[in-house]
């Protein structure tokens, strides 16, 4: 669960060496934020956020997603330990989730003729397994189980861990030409790549990233200049830092007030909605996200926006630190989600809390008659301060509209 909490402490500066020594390698952090730099300078100093925020995440073998690092968890490490996680997703709290979510993919199956299922984003399976599971439980025929994920590493965890399943568990790293059947997206969009805009002085501007120049001693994350330091003195070292430049863009809606305020735009994940309409030609999506529809998104008070960090269950506001090593994220504009899907073609079938959502696939029949302990986790799912409220469940489909299981109570469709 990616929810705010702690700030993480900075890291402290490294100890000056008492005697010459070889240059070390670089760290994955410090290699991933050198690819960075120079594709700031190869795009004359400045970057849009969202360029940023992508090689940051998904450079291959260096990006938070690409690299072998563990992310998904209950716990931080322990010190002197074996490696902690970062955050938990909702399979990881509890098996309920997927077995409930199971009876809107049943359903959904039924209702659109299909019998295939697609995830993208399935992070370490927990959620394909909790699913084909239920799903041969309720004796739903299933022919695959497609996985998206641009991660090696998650898809080896994957691979280990859905063994059970055999060929009926499939990857593919792109989208075939035509699809059938039932999409996923636990966690997906918030991952997907914002521009930031911020309103200064009553003027707007897109918010990038510019190399500033700092100490040798700069914090762990940043990026190593190329500098040379065969005469014993250090290389330069270049640091990540905002850039504003006045934009046309404006957010979808007026913000009221003259007060500075920041916040995002989503065009890359309207842009998989669309991609996905052109794509399905039978079947339903179901997306899970935190964030908001449109009038809170961009209220007047949320001036600070919603991008955020997450590294060993704690998290920060600065993505330009520690680049690789945590996680960035933004808050789902679920209006900004249906327009696109409607725009393309796609009807939204429902859009509820998590809780709503879940209590109406029968999570609460599920939690009955479960052990003590399984209960009492499955209740963070539903939980208005927990994940009940802040998370969203979207449902989109092709074709004439039919009532998804999940919407029954409390569809929240009109407040889009």
């Amino acid at each position: 669960m990616k929810t705010p909490s702690l700030t993480s402490p900075p890291f402290s500066a490294p100890h000056q060496a008492q005697a010459a020594a070889p240059p070390a390698a670089p760290t994955v952090s410090q290699a991933l934020a050198q690819r960075i730099g120079q594709a700031v300078r190869d795009q004359g100093g400045r970057i849009g956020f969202d360029t940023f925020m992508a090689l940051a995440l998904y450079t291959p073998g260096l990006g938070y997603y690409a690299a072998d690092l563990p992310k998904f968890g209950a716990m931080p490490a322990a010190p002197g330990g074996a490696p902690g996680s970062d955050f938990v997703t909702a399979p990881e709290i509890s098996p309920l989730f997927g077995y409930a979510l199971a009876r809107q993919v049943a359903q959904a199956l039924q209702a659109t003729g299909t019998d295939e299922l697609w995830e993208f984003g399935a992070g370490t399976g927990a959620l394909a397994e909790q699913v084909l599971s239920a799903l041969q439980e309720m004796q739903v025929p299933l022919a695959r189980y497609t996985i998206v994920d641009v991660s090696g590493s998650l898809r080896a965890r994957q691979q280990s861990r859905l063994a059970p399943f055999g060929d009926q568990v499939q990857w593919a790293s792109e989208l075939p030409a035509q699809m059938r059947g039932v999409v996923l997206g636990n966690e997906l969009i918030d991952a997907m790549p914002v521009q930031l805009l911020a309103r200064v002085g009553g003027v707007w501007h897109e918010r990038g990233v510019a190399l500033a120049a700092a100490p040798a001693s700069a914090s762990a994350g940043t990026a190593l200049g190329t500098g040379d330091a065969a005469d014993g003195t250090p290389p330069a070292i270049d640091v990540f830092a905002w850039s504003d430049r006045p934009t046309a863009l404006r957010p979808p809606v007026e913000i009221e007030g003259d007060h500075d305020y920041l916040t995002e735009i989503h065009p890359q994940s309207e842009a998989f909605v669309r991609t996905l309409a052109q794509r399905l030609e039978r079947g339903a999506v179901f997306l899970l996200d935190y964030g908001f529809p449109e009038a809170e998104y961009y209220h007047p008070q949320r001036h600070m926006g919603t991008v955020m960090c997450h590294q060993a269950h704690r998290s920060d506001a600065d993505p330009l630190v520690r680049v690789g090593e945590k996680d960035i994220t933004a808050h789902v504009n679920f209006t900004g989600l249906a327009l696109a899907a409607q725009d393309a073609g796609l009807e939204v079938l429902g859009y509820t809390s998590q809780a709503h959502f879940l209590i109406n696939c029968g999570l609460v029949d599920l939690m009955q008659a479960a052990a003590l302990p399984v209960r009492a986790s499955a209740q963070r799912l539903i939980l208005e301060h927990e994940m009940g409220e802040l998370f969203k469940v979207i449902a989109l489909g092709v074709g004439a509209p039919w009532q998804p299981l999940g919407f029954g109570q409390g569809d929240r469709t009109h407040r889009l």
